[in-house]
């Protein structure tokens, strides 16, 4: 993964958008990291996601626009483990010597002692499915500075916010809610982007769609995941890919989401399939 550099990206590559006055949405390329400010008036933060390989001195310098210098967040949260979720986070866990949390079932691929499946081209869709084979698939080493997320379903340093299991696109991966404000970090649960085309993923066009179909294994479990993020009944929606998303918008599209799954999200045709 390290020796790989990946030329995608997207026009809101490099942009900060704030979401609420303490969640904020930074693009790396093609992939989504969040920022949560643990209060409004408050410089200490956590990590969600670490984006793309080659992406850690990128995001230093999204943190310190944001928060200014030497402000290192309190914990790194993964919603999973896949290239574009953890390219930086080796990296950044060290020298920010923070702890980092994810499921229990993701925990073979962050500790060096599993790969993901390899991509598979042979789904239907745009020119991203048919680049996938270039995507990393293997596990990166966190060692011991990786910790299972509560069993409780709380949320390491976010107060008021709860983790669920939202498995499918990999058997670990977790979304985040916030209760209170009904604010989602979906992670790749689904997204706002139709993540196998190029144009749209360059263009960042949004529309709600299932997880990435060339990396996404199980398809019960994804449409169960999906099911299980509807009826939260979100207000706000970070995913992994795409423009965060509110209101009608978010809420239809999910309903569609949920009611055409099988047409709209799962490929035709496909090794897991």
């Amino acid at each position: 993964m390290k020796d790989k550099i990946l030329p995608v990206t997207s026009i809101m590559n490099g942009s900060i958008q704030e979401v609420t006055n303490t969640l904020y949405s930074y693009t790396n390329q093609v992939v989504n990291v969040c920022f949560y400010r643990l209060s409004e008036r408050s410089r200490e933060w956590v990590l969600i996601d670490a984006g793309m390989p080659h992406s850690a001195e990128a995001i230093r310098k999204a943190v310190t626009k944001q928060f200014g210098s030497d402000h290192q967040p309190q914990a790194i949260i993964l919603t999973h483990g896949h290239f574009d979720h953890v390219g930086a986070v080796e990296e950044l866990a060290q020298d920010w010597n923070v702890p980092v949390y994810a499921h229990e079932k993701e925990m073979p691929y962050l500790t060096g002692k599993r790969d993901y499946p390899e991509p598979d081209t042979s789904v239907e869709g745009g020119w991203v499915a048919k680049m996938s084979k270039m995507f990393p698939n293997e596990g990166i080493h966190l060692g011991d500075r990786v910790q299972p997320l509560p069993e409780d379903g709380s949320v390491p340093e976010m107060q008021g916010w709860k983790w669920l299991h939202t498995p499918g696109h990999t058997p670990g991966h977790v979304s985040l809610f916030d209760e209170e404000n009904r604010i989602l970090i979906a992670g790749d649960a689904f997204v706002t982007v139709r993540q196998d085309s190029l144009f749209k993923v360059t263009m960042q066009t949004q529309e709600i769609h299932g997880p990435p179909r060339y990396l996404t294994t199980d398809w019960n479990a994804a449409r169960q995941s999906v099911e299980t993020l509807r009826d939260l009944n979100p207000k706000t929606a970070i995913t992994g890919h795409g423009v965060p998303m509110g209101g009608n918008d978010l809420k239809e599209g999910l309903n569609q989401l949920v009611s055409h799954f099988d047409e709209v999200a799962i490929p035709d045709h496909g090794e897991y399939v």
